[in-house]
């Protein structure tokens, strides 16, 4: 995340620089945060991605992919049974994630307007559907503990991403990205950090529309027989 956070503030202090070099007496100044800004984009595109493993698989995720070097998890808590959070896991639509129309669209730069995809999802669907009709496979449909999905975002760095339903309720989603030499590691970790906070909104107000969309559903009942 900090190599994110450095961008931004880097681009920002890039354009405030910008806007005070249009005044005569700040331009020294305005020269000097121009200059800071345009070093922090550059440390933050040259930061490092380590890999991280699993010492001992606990999910379908961990034996998919024990490696990776870029990583993403965030987590809720929902009072429903796991039958009814994983069917809203699967049923949840782009529509009831907020901000996902904002945000993909500034992903897209109008890109992804010519097909539907997870990109470019139409409303009503629900959102895993679209990705798995447009690029991503299931690779794990474990209900209702665990799903995991993937897809290659380049012809030598995959990505998954999982849901993961423990009986108490805890929520977790993942998503991992295995790039195989250093050079795709390097072309990936400048797309990830433009792209990093943003994907956190989205995957927050994710969780969050499953949540909803749990709430909303009717309580299973469990029938017995003697």
């Amino acid at each position: 995340m900090l190599p994110s956070v450095l961008i931004y503030g880097g681009l920002f202090a890039v354009i405030v620089g910008a806007i005070a070099m249009l005044w005569h007496r700040t331009r020294r100044r305005a020269a000097a945060v121009i200059a800071t800004g345009a070093a922090l984009v550059l440390i933050a595109l040259i930061w490092p991605a380590g890999e991280e493993r699993v010492s001992t698989a606990a999910s379908k995720l961990d034996g998919r992919m024990p490696r990776w070097q870029f990583v993403e998890r965030h987590e809720i808590r929902i009072a429903a049974p796991p039958e009814q959070i994983y069917a809203a896991i699967r049923n949840v639509t782009a529509s009831e994630i907020r901000f996902f129309r904002i945000l993909t669209a500034i992903r897209c730069m109008g890109r992804c307007r010519e097909k539907e995809s997870i990109l470019h999802a139409p409303p009503a669907k629900p959102i895993l559907d679209v990705a798995l009709q447009s690029g991503f496979r299931m690779l794990d449909d474990d209900a209702p503990r665990e799903m995991v999905i993937g897809t290659r975002v380049a012809p030598r760095t995959l990505a998954l991403m999982n849901f993961h339903v423990d009986r108490d309720g805890l929520v977790t989603t993942e998503t991992r990205v295995f790039a195989k030499t250093d050079a795709d590691r390097r072309k990936f970790a400048i797309y990830w950090r433009f792209i990093r906070p943003g994907s956190g909104i989205i995957r927050w107000s994710w969780l969050d529309a499953i949540n909803r969309r749990a709430a909303a559903q009717p309580r299973l009942q469990l029938s017995s027989t003697s």
